[in-house]
């Protein structure tokens, strides 16, 4: 599986000039592409309606939050979006593609896997941030 330069280029402008709150990607002929960029004023509701609600998708999201000693944080996750009601043979390319585009992406520092939107709610990103 290739991966886009365009993708890395991207994720380094998310990670070090704050350019985009979100990155979706997607596999396009045996490649992993940019879908869709967030620019940073859009909302975790605004990332998480991005996502297809039946196709497979990376995301790479940058979690703003504030700590119990009230200081300013955030951490950038990277999310498998892989819905049960995505095709089987997609599920399997993303599964078995993950680990070595997630290498690709220095910097990411939590992962969630999701199947379903509840596994991936503001609640779920929030405690896993902190």
């Amino acid at each position: 599986m290739a991966v886009d330069d365009e993708c890395k280029l991207k994720f380094l402008e998310l990670k070090a000039k704050r350019n985009y709150r979100f990155i979706i990607f997607k596999i396009e002929q045996q490649q992993v592409i940019v879908e869709k960029l967030g620019s940073p004023n859009e909302s975790y509701e605004d990332f998480t309606n991005s996502l297809p609600i039946n196709e497979c998708r990376y995301a790479v999201y940058d979690f703003d939050f504030t700590t119990d000693e009230n200081c300013q944080k955030s951490k950038i996750f990277f999310i498998a979006w892989a819905p049960d009601t995505s095709k089987v043979r997609a599920k399997m390319v993303y599964a078995s593609s993950k680990d070595r585009f997630k290498r690709e992406l220095d910097g990411i520092q939590v992962e969630l896997q999701a199947t379903d939107p509840s596994e991936m709610s503001l609640d779920i990103v929030k405690a896993r941030a902190i």
